[in-house]
């Protein structure tokens, strides 16, 4: 199966889809008014760890894969597909933000490998994006140490990333 196909099935099929972003944050919000005063402790937090990864892993792909088509395709924003490159961003958000209420994020299990994963991508999208406009910005606008400095800056970003994620 391609990502097309994959693509093509959730448009015939939005309502798996909505059902499960739509329930991701609604799950979430129960999870903390269970827990309660407890939400730091286990199984609580273990919880808010897996609604975490639930969302987040959907939420980030789908966010690159957004940056992705916006930056490389020079795709317009407006052609976006509301459930498959929007709505995991959306429930993503809200899903963060509801589960922020009742627990602080550092007491979450595995919360700082997946903020390590999203730098990573972060700074390798971003040295994708120098790759494909270095040839135009180079000659022309950017003297050649400025290019340097920002590629050196993106390759410790990335270090910094993979630490954390080995964490």
């Amino acid at each position: 199966m391609t990502v097309r196909e994959l693509f093509d099935f959730v448009g015939q099929n939005p309502r798996y889809v909505l059902i499960y972003f739509i329930s991701i944050p609604i799950l979430a919000g129960i999870v903390g008014l269970l827990g309660d005063d407890k939400c730091d402790r286990s199984p609580w937090k273990e919880l808010f760890m897996l609604v975490i990864y639930g969302v987040m892993i959907p939420g980030i792909f789908a966010l690159f894969f957004n940056l992705y088509l916006f930056l490389f395709e020079r795709r317009s924003i407006l052609n976006f597909d509301v459930l498959i490159q929007i709505l995991p961003v959306l429930s993503m958000i809200v899903t963060l933000f509801t589960i922020r209420r009742f627990v602080r994020f550092d007491r979450i299990p595995g919360f700082d490998r997946i903020s390590g994963l999203i730098i990573i991508i972060s700074a390798i999208i971003m040295l994708l994006w120098f790759a494909d406009k270095f040839r135009i910005i180079a000659f022309t606008y950017m003297p050649f140490h400025y290019l340097i400095i920002i590629f050196i800056g993106l390759l410790i970003a990335i270090n910094w990333g993979l630490k954390k994620l080995g964490r």
